[in-house]
């Protein structure tokens, strides 16, 4: 990656949580994590929506490096993280995926109160993107337009908030149908998605490694959000990655299969600089770093 063009030098970041979100019908309250650097604002926003069982303690290589080079970052904790320990029996977990969405939608409601965790934290509410990865990549879906498709066929309900103006799916699922595991179709119906609808900007990370158990094909399903999409533009294929896209989730963690340095390197630049220009439309960052990138041992970028 010595060649990889860098963002400007990071800056001090300062991280506040749990951040408490009063959260009616949902059991408990909401807690988020903030971090953002320690520059003049307003600063535009991530909100990063984790995997499943993770929280908002998850993907430190990502969080730490976006705050660091200009973004607030915006964690929160959904019902299914292990910190948590919901039951299986207990009567949310069939719905977790929809307090998912919520949970998203109850941060965009709260964003004054949550600058107000860091003194001095300016955010700007015309520049938000939302960033998710496997289970969070799904949630992330629904906000940016994807649709679930019910037993019958037809469209589920329009989630999709129109304040978050650009998205990044990592390892995010394809479509359902004759393309779930038996598995997944009995036991997560909400993976049964329709990408026509998403049409917000958006840029999809895949690893042509990721087998996965939740569905009949092969990695290529894990490309779905960005075939199937008009929205989504840009398409990061890579090599050897398996769903942990070389260890995103965290420094220290076991579930990392793949461990890579370099390809999260080049997760945490290429994101960055995607979401830069798709915000910041005079901002180069995102060409650059295509071009850069270019016949990459590491992957390659596709767009269209």
């Amino acid at each position: 990656m010595s060649n990889f063009p860098s963002p400007a030098a990071p800056a001090l970041v300062l991280s506040a949580s749990p951040v408490l979100l009063v959260a009616p019908g949902r059991g408990e309250d909401l807690q988020v994590r903030v971090s953002a650097p320690v520059t003049a604002g307003p600063l535009p926003i991530i909100i990063l929506a984790h995997g499943f069982g993770s929280s908002l303690d998850g993907y430190a290589p990502l969080a730490q490096f976006w705050a660091a080079h200009g973004f607030a970052v915006i964690q929160p904790t959904f019902l299914d993280s292990r910190t948590l320990g919901l039951s299986p029996e207990d009567a949310r977990t069939p719905n977790i995926w929809q307090f998912r969405v919520q949970d998203v939608k109850r941060v965009l409601d709260n964003l004054e109160l949550i600058a107000h965790s860091i003194p001095g934290l300016r955010l700007d509410h015309s520049r938000i993107a939302g960033v998710g990865h496997s289970f969070g990549a799904q949630t992330t879906s629904l906000l940016l337009g994807a649709r679930m498709v019910a037993a019958d066929g037809q469209l589920g309900e329009n989630m999709a908030d129109p304040r978050i103006k650009a998205g990044v799916l990592l390892s995010a699922g394809g479509r359902g149908g004759k393309d779930l595991s038996p598995f997944a179709a009995e036991h997560m119906p909400y993976l049964n998605t329709s990408y026509a609808e998403l049409t917000t900007p958006t840029l999809v990370v895949a690893g042509d490694a990721d087998y996965s158990p939740l569905t009949v094909r092969g990695p290529d399903w894990f490309t779905d959000a960005y075939t199937l999409s008009p929205g989504a533009n840009g398409l990061v294929t890579l090599f050897g990655a398996e769903h942990m896209l070389g260890g995103i989730s965290g420094y220290l963690v076991t579930e990392t299969t793949d461990e890579n340095p370099e390809r999260v390197a080049a997760v945490q630049r290429l994101t960055w600089a995607y979401l830069r220009s798709a915000l910041y439309p005079e901002d180069p960052a995102w060409p650059n770093a295509v071009a850069a990138f270019y016949d990459s041992p590491l992957g390659r970028v596709d767009e269209k």
